[in-house]
């Protein structure tokens, strides 16, 4: 394990292949003694302290005061969480689904549950019927959602998906002031009891598991709903073992980089918000801006991004590529931004000339990397100096390979250049789908996971994308299986059939080939070169 005595290092880790495989001679258990997520994030609470983990913001103002979460009492309220789970019978092998915006709450539940259970994050935007879905596939015992309230229809939609979903016994409601509804109409409830979260949990024990449990890196840490094309809930089991490498390696990572600020817009319920900006985040000592509930999504706290970048001192922040486009038209006025330094983009292609666009405009450097649900978030990752048009280079301790695929045969491997069917190995791979018929073209021979993208290799050991077999929809980083569009429009009297097909977002179109400029597009070329020597900050 890295010595985080000695933070910051002289310089960046890992910078090139011959690195990766320099470090990877040390046994992995031996770099990395954790094993879960919550004895990570426990360590975390130790060692910083009274130090800020969350700061959140409800409406997204300027000037309104923040509510902060030190890591001590980040680790205390996991503790408790994970105790009040196990009363309500909540077991290793039981999941809890958690149905809620971006709260400090959500953090609680997500390691709590983990704690206790296996924890189940789902999309608070889908309607009841797919909410239903997803509880039954997790067999969920207890549910977390937000309260009533006026400004969200979670709770109503949580509500009834539960009427139908015979496993569960419990539902933790969150009661966040100024956003829920406490003194509003109680609801049928159904066959399930309503506690108040923070109520229910201010009464346990915040020191240690009263289960005594003892982890594991094999146990199941989460099932995360991801994006497919069978029709159905399809749930990807990550394991503590997963959530851990994810952590400790980020420590890695960030090594040379004195503790800092990251704003956090990304939802909790997806891979990257969850993990990248949740345990790894933890596992490093970053202070995390949880940027009102809906994130991104927020007019007001978009409105008054840089101010936020300015106040709270951030030096970087994730998004993806759409958000980005928003925030190009989102002037700095008197907002000094000097704190911020880079901005990670995933999740779908960034065109670049937009990108080298951006970083003009607003002087910091755009980072882009590859990764997916059934890979903890981390497929490759961009070092300092990192070539246009790749996404990073392997992860230590893992393994990618191009082929050609034939159902779970490989036909052949790729020679350096070629696309092909992007293949990985490596411990923050899941286990597998919770579903068998889902994994029945998953894994390629030898235990390696099928992607779905195509992709190519250089001879440096950088990836580059080149195509998405995969048949979903992406919509501003998210997966939208067609089939939930069509069973719809297949649903009236008057349609034969339907086929759902991803179109261009107008504000993606106007980006991606408007600054399509012959100035521009020589300016690009010229600095094509230019930008593959550039140091980019971690």
């Amino acid at each position: 394990m890295i010595d985080l005595s000695q933070r910051p290092a002289s310089e960046p880790l890992l910078e090139t292949i011959a690195e990766v495989e320099a470090f990877e001679k040390t046994p992995l258990i031996e770099r990395f003694p954790y094993t879960d997520s919550y004895n990570l994030i426990k360590d975390s609470a130790d060692r910083f302290k009274d130090k800020a983990a969350l700061e959140f913001l409800l409406q997204g103002l300027p000037d309104e005061p923040a509510q902060s979460v030190s890591f001590a009492e980040l680790g205390a309220q996991v503790t408790r969480t994970a105790n009040l789970l196990n009363e309500l019978g909540v077991t290793t092998n039981d999941a809890v689904s958690i149905i809620l915006p971006i709260l400090p709450q959500t953090h609680f539940a997500i390691w709590g549950a983990q704690a206790a259970g296996i924890s189940n994050p789902i999309n608070p935007l889908l309607e009841a019927e797919h909410i239903a879905e997803i509880v039954t596939a997790a067999n969920a015992k207890v549910v977390i959602c937000l309260a009533q309230s006026e400004h969200s229809d979670i709770n109503e939609k949580v509500r009834a998906a539960l009427s139908q979903c015979a496993s569960v016994t419990t539902l933790l409601e969150v009661n966040i002031p100024g956003l829920c509804n406490p003194g509003a109409a109680e609801l049928s409830k159904g066959n399930f009891d309503i506690l108040d979260f923070d109520a229910s949990i201010a009464l346990r024990d915040s020191t240690s598991l009263a289960s005594g449990r003892k982890f594991s890196g094999e146990q199941k840490a989460a099932y995360f709903h991801t994006g497919g094309t069978t029709g159905r809930p399809k749930l990807a089991q990550l394991t503590h073992g997963n959530m851990a490498f994810l952590g400790q390696l980020m420590q890695v990572y960030t090594a040379h980089m004195e503790r800092h600020t990251v704003l956090c817009g990304l939802p909790l319920f997806h891979i990257y918000g969850c993990i990248i900006q949740g345990v790894a985040a933890f596992a490093v000592g970053y202070r995390i801006v949880l940027m009102t509930p809906s994130g991104f999504r927020s007019p007001v706290a978009m409105k008054n991004f840089w101010k936020h970048v300015e106040r709270f001192q951030v030096k970087q922040f994730s998004a993806v590529p759409t958000v980005l486009m928003a925030l190009a038209d989102i002037p700095l006025g008197e907002a000094d931004i000097s704190s911020l330094t880079n901005v990670n983009s995933g999740a779908a292609p960034l065109s670049l000339p937009f990108e080298l666009n951006f970083e003009k405009s607003f002087g910091v450097e755009v980072g882009n990397g590859y990764g997916m649900t059934e890979t903890t978030a981390l497929i490759s990752r961009a070092p300092l100096v990192q070539p246009p048009g790749s996404v990073g280079m392997r992860a230590p301790y893992s393994e990618i390979r191009i082929a050609h695929v034939e159902g779970t045969a490989v036909i052949k491997d790729c020679p350096l250049g070629e696309s092909g069917v992007i293949l990985v190995k490596g411990p923050q791979v899941f286990e597998g789908y919770k579903s068998n018929i889902d994994n029945a073209y998953a894994w390629v021979e030898d235990g390696w996971f099928n992607t779905g993208d195509i992709g190519y290799m250089d001879g440096e050991g950088f990836l580059y994308l080149s195509g998405r077999a995969k048949d979903l929809i992406i919509r501003s980083g998210h997966n939208i299986d067609p089939e939930l569009i069509e069973e719809a429009l297949n649903a009236h009297s008057n349609v034969v059939i339907s086929i759902a097909i991803g179109l261009p977002d107008p504000l993606c179109r106007r980006v991606a080939y408007g600054l399509r400029s012959e100035s521009c597009t020589q300016q690009c070329d010229r600095t094509r070169a230019d930008k593959s020597l550039r140091k980019r900050h971690v």
